[in-house]
């Protein structure tokens, strides 16, 4: 038996410790509070903890939750003997004690917490089988307007219970594009951007999706799922624009009035007004229900229509959809009584004019809406003074307003005034206008000259345009500074070239003739010019204009000598460059008024590269062009006349030369200061640019570059950079301290391709801080210690030969005094 109970209680320890509980990795241990965490669904019998008990207690006793599954050995072993379910309790809440031989408590109970842990048992659930719901046609992306709604026993807080929602399938489905979406966690279903857009009613009433839900978050292969039916009905997006409103003028009912409803598709939306045009205030407000109101009685005069948006946003102020555009026209009513259009309006009448000729058209104005009967406008005559020679002498045509004679013709010196009062009514109101009707002479009487002959005139032909040269004069005994008696006068005669002009003084009526063109002795010599004088008035019927109102002058004009005249002031020409010496390039013409023989030559010629033939006017080069030098060039051709007084003008000439590519490309400047530190440890490079004189090809010039020598070869690399710039590269490291200079050979690429070849210095020197470095003896330019001594003795030499000279001069000086010294003097050689 005692056997039997040790192999028993062997076998309890080994499945005890594959179970793994308890707490810190310890499988038994003293009476105390403890909590164990244990999967559930585990296999029945497996051993949780053993306790130990203390003297003198001798068993164990299990109080509490232990709902038939835990149970404790008298020796202290807990264990469960069926498989837990945290679905059915979560928590079991255990009290352990301790039992002496006689069942009285020796210690606890001591609470023992048993914690339930999930494993993936349950499987997800929609709540409903199918479901439906509706959505309206151009609501908001991403908005929900329905939600499904699973559940999963499993712990929500571990993956097992971790719900991922998913439309699989959705039908119609239109160009495999989706309508709907859902929020993977929440269930919320809402349009997509191309659902808001093209959800139509009327091509698709309804949809169905098939939603199904997944837990493990949806990310393992041994997830559970569930799938459920979901009908959308789409219903008819009731966010329109309302049609237009007319609101009658100055109401006087109570405001605010409401005259039009707007609604978003779901409730909820804040709505506002936006002006389309900048008011000072805009007379409507808009309610949270979508209410639109007039605030204040309008006046259709002071503004007749008025546009402006009603806008729905959402809770957070981010518009819904696009504004509706709300039109209101304000009606009219007859609130404006008629207007004269002037304090008083003053009409014309001839004297002779018939019975029932129109004098004018008095047009009333009135405010109110044009084409209704509240602006249709009504005239009468109500009143005339005087009433000589009777009453009755006008009338006024009932709705057009033209002002007609009606009694008989006026005579001026009867009464040369009259004044009407004319009544202009509406339906409603009376206004009365003044008119004043002014009797005016008649133009019965033609210009008469004062003489018809004005003689002679003789002129110069360079006699300057704008000279008045003869005032003549014609009267007429019209009404003075009317249309009748002011005088017009044009030249009928003598002058087809339009040269003569005449101004009429308005208060004299006087007229001026003046030199409005050149006056031309080659052309015309003798002009026998005829006037014409004329009113701007028509004459009345049977008067005529006769040789009363006409004159005549001769102008005789007198030769000046003038100038030869360029048939254009400035002369263009292209030619190449490389043009051959006496090429024609160009031809001058002029032409003497006097038709002399003409001889042309040139001025300012700077360069001396062309040349004038005298008499033809041809143009040629004489010496090679340079288009680098100069690529416009301008000289001055002048044309003189050949006897006469020689007098000549002058024209330019210019001569465009067109590039050819006869320069070699150069370096752009001369590179002195180029250095690669020593020694080097990497590829060097040095950049330098280059043109070409000759017109740079669009969009930049094409050079290419390689090197002449063969050791150059060896040693550098050279490469195109850009349009103008290229690069010098080293291809080792192994490279003296000194100066090295590299030739290059540079190709242009032109037509044909010129090459030149230029010399790069490149120094190889020791480096301080990014700097060439060289001690003085060894730099470039400065003279060696050899060199130094060799300028200091110079200089000394020098120094030398100036103090030899002053002193011999002395010496001759001195020598002057006596002959003696003069003669020893003259017999010593000259010493230095």
């Amino acid at each position: 038996t005692m056997m039997r109970a040790q192999l028993h209680c062997l076998c309890l320890l080994i499945l005890y410790l594959t179970a793994g509980y308890g707490q810190e990795r310890k499988f038994s241990g003293p009476l105390k509070p403890m909590t164990f965490s244990i999967f559930e669904g585990q296999e029945p019998s497996q051993v949780i903890f053993q306790f130990k008990a203390s003297p003198p207690a001798v068993t164990f006793k299990l109080t509490g939750e232990t709902d038939g599954i835990f149970q404790i050995q008298p020796d202290g072993l807990l264990y469960h003997n069926k498989a837990l379910d945290r679905e059915t309790r979560a928590v079991h809440k255990l009290q352990v004690s301790t039992l002496d031989a006689y069942g009285a408590t020796v210690e606890g109970p001591v609470p023992i917490t048993i914690e339930v842990k999930d494993i993936n048992d349950n499987r997800p659930t929609f709540l409903q089988p199918n479901y439906e719901g509706s959505v309206r046609q151009n609501s908001r992306p991403g908005k929900p307007f329905m939600y499904v709604n699973a559940t999963d026993l499993d712990d929500p807080t571990t993956p097992n219970g971790q719900l991922i929602y998913e439309i699989i399938i959705q039908l119609p489905k239109v160009n495999d594009v989706m309508y709907f979406q859902i929020n993977n966690k929440t269930g919320a279903i809402s349009l997509t951007l191309e659902g808001s857009r093209e959800l139509d009613p009327i091509k698709n009433p309804s949809y169905r999706l098939v939603v199904s839900v997944k837990d493990m978050g949806g990310q393992n292969d041994h997830s559970f799922s569930d799938s459920t039916s979901v009908n959308i009905m789409v219903k008819e997006n009731i966010w329109k624009a309302p049609e237009p409103v007319e609101i009658v003028e100055n109401s006087t009912d109570p405001h605010p009035i409401k005259i039009t409803q707007v609604q978003w598709n779901e409730p909820g939306a804040q709505y506002s007004l936006v002006e389309k045009e900048k008011l000072s205030t805009l007379p409507f407000s808009i309610d949270q229900e979508g209410g639109i109101y007039v605030t204040q009685p309008l006046d259709r005069e002071e503004k007749d229509s008025y546009v402006f948006y009603a806008v729905a946003k959402d809770e957070m102020g981010k518009p819904l959809a696009f504004p509706l555009q709300i039109r209101v026209k304000v009606k009219d009513i007859n609130d404006n009584p008629p207007t004269c259009p002037s304090a008083v309006t003053v009409f014309e009448v001839q004297e002779n004019e018939d019975i029932g000729s129109n004098i004018g058209t008095f047009i009333g104005h009135d405010m109110d809406e044009e084409n209704t009967a509240n602006s249709v406008l009504e005239y009468k005559i109500v009143d005339q003074i005087p009433k000589l020679p009777k009453e009755g002498l006008f009338l006024v045509q009932t709705y057009s307003g033209v002002v007609q004679l009606a009694g008989q013709s006026l005579k001026k010196q009867d009464t040369p005034q009259y004044n009407l009062t004319i009544e202009v009514s509406d339906k409603d109101f009376k206004t009365l206008c003044h008119v004043e009707i002014n009797v005016i002479d008649i133009n019965d009487q033609i210009p008469i000259f004062e003489k018809s002959d004005y003689g002679n005139l003789t002129l110069a032909e360079d006699t300057a345009v704008g000279s008045t040269i003869l005032t003549i004069r014609a009267t007429d005994t019209d009404e003075p500074f009317t249309g009748s008696s002011k005088i017009l006068y044009r030249i009928i005669q003598g002058d087809s070239e339009g040269q003569l002009g005449i101004d009429t003084d308005p208060q004299t009526n006087a007229g001026y003739v003046i030199i409005k063109k050149p006056l031309d002795f080659e052309t015309v010599a003798i002009h026998n010019i005829v006037f014409q004088a004329e009113n701007p008035e028509p004459l009345v019927s049977g008067v005529h204009y006769n040789t009363s109102s006409s004159a005549k002058f001769k102008l005789i004009v007198t030769d000046v000598n003038e100038a030869p005249q360029f048939s254009q002031r400035i002369y263009q020409a292209k030619v190449r460059e490389d043009v051959a010496v006496g090429t024609k390039v160009g031809n001058v013409t002029a032409k003497d008024p006097e038709n002399l023989d003409i001889s042309y030559s040139l001025r300012d010629n700077t360069r001396g590269w062309l040349k004038i033939d005298p008499v033809t006017g041809e143009i040629f080069t004489t010496a090679p062009l340079d288009r680098e030098a100069e690529s416009l060039y301008r000289v001055q051709v002048m044309a003189t006349e050949v006897g006469g007084s020689s007098q000549s003008s002058i024209a330019s000439f210019h001569l465009t030369l067109l590039d050819v590519n006869d320069n070699p490309p150069r370096l752009a400047k001369e590179y002195t200061g180029l250095f690669l530190c020593h020694p080097l440890h990497q590829e060097g490079t040095l950049i330098f640019e280059v043109t070409d004189d000759d017109q740079r090809s669009f969009p930049s010039p094409h050079f290419s570059y390689s090197l002449v020598s063969e050791s150059s070869q060896n040693d550098w690399k050279v490469s195109r950079v850009n349009g103008t710039h290229a690069k010098l590269s080293t291809k080792h490291t192994n490279f003296e301290e000194g100066l090295y200079s590299v030739p290059i050979r540079i190709s242009d690429g032109g037509r044909p391709p010129l090459e030149g070849v230029v010399s790069l210095p490149v120094t190889f020197c020791t480096c301080v801080e990014g700097h060439c470095f060289q001690p003085a003896g060894h730099q470039p330019g400065m003279p060696t210690v050899g060199m130094a001594v060799g300028i200091l003795l110079t200089t000394f030499l020098v120094i030398g030969i100036i103090l030899a000279v002053v002193f011999i001069r002395i010496k001759k000086n001195e020598g002057k005094d006596t002959v003696e010294s003069a003669q020893a003097s003259e017999a010593q050689p000259l010493r230095n």
